[in-house]
């Protein structure tokens, strides 16, 4: 454990020297109150829950937004929805969050006896770091609430193609680390989930959750609109991956893909 502490007061050290570069490294300041809005939704299919070897499609919603007058930034599958703070063209700061949706009994056969486990919101920052222009580097830190009470870190790198004016390919390595709390609700098995179950009892601990490739490919219909097709592939790794519910009733082999649309539109006067 004292591992992952010392990991995450690296992850700190890294978001807090990349907030303290100098005002003079030409941050973007648009003009207050203009606030470009992204709305959308991607149908995607994917494990019926974390560790399932069945496969559901189920719809998740898009959202992000950017002062208005700055270009639109990349973002990938795994991005929450994320405001930059701090923005110099090759560092970026700011917030991001995530909602992770409930599990149901209801949802699978191979729950029934673990229990619902409700709907979880993530909140945190994030940073970014593009060494060059074709590269983005990214970290995410998130505390959960509702559903667990973890702390979340996920890590990505994608190199950004420009095929044309209106196509962009993009793909790179996904890594997620979490805190104990963060895995218990989805893997641990007590001894009651154990008696109803079936399963023997189990104890989820922290560390490497998952690690994987992802893509996407994203098409400009114009300004406003924009569609885009994506699909990731993720390992679990340690506790997640030694789960009874993974190993005897599931896969630790992780697929989804997807295909989204987006709407882009500028308010004003927000704040």
């Amino acid at each position: 454990m004292r591992g992952v502490v010392s990991w995450w007061s690296g992850v700190g050290a890294v978001l807090c020297a990349a907030v303290a570069v100098p005002a003079a490294a030409d941050a973007v300041r648009p003009a207050p109150g203009d606030w470009t809005l992204t709305l959308g939704v991607e149908g995607r299919v994917m494990p019926s829950y974390e560790g399932s070897d069945r496969y559901v499609l189920r719809p998740i919603p898009l959202l992000d937004w950017r002062r208005a007058g700055t270009a639109r930034r990349f973002s990938n599958a795994r991005d929450g929805a994320s405001i930059g703070l701090y923005d110099t063209g090759n560092v970026r700061v700011g917030l991001t969050g995530k909602i992770k949706m409930p599990r149901r009994e209801s949802d699978d056969a191979d729950l029934r006896g673990l229990g619902d486990v409700k709907w979880a919101f993530e909140a945190g920052v994030f940073a970014e770091y593009y060494p060059v222009t074709w590269l983005r580097t990214r970290v995410d830190v998130r505390q959960g609430f509702g559903g667990h009470h973890g702390v979340v870190g996920d890590f990505s790198a994608d190199l950004i193609v420009p095929v044309s004016s209106q196509l962009t390919l993009s793909g790179g390595p996904r890594v997620t680390l979490v805190t104990a709390n963060a895995n218990d609700p989805y893997f641990s098995i007590n001894t009651t989930q154990s008696a109803a179950s079936g399963l023997p009892v189990y104890t989820a601990g922290s560390g490497l959750q998952s690690y994987g490739v992802g893509g996407m490919a994203r098409y400009e219909w114009s300004p406003q609109w924009a569609t885009h097709f994506m699909a990731e592939y993720a390992r679990l790794a340690s506790s997640a991956a030694g789960s009874p519910l993974v190993t005897m009733r599931g896969n630790a082999n992780q697929v989804q893909f997807g295909f989204g649309v987006t709407y882009s539109f500028d308010v004003h006067g927000l704040w």
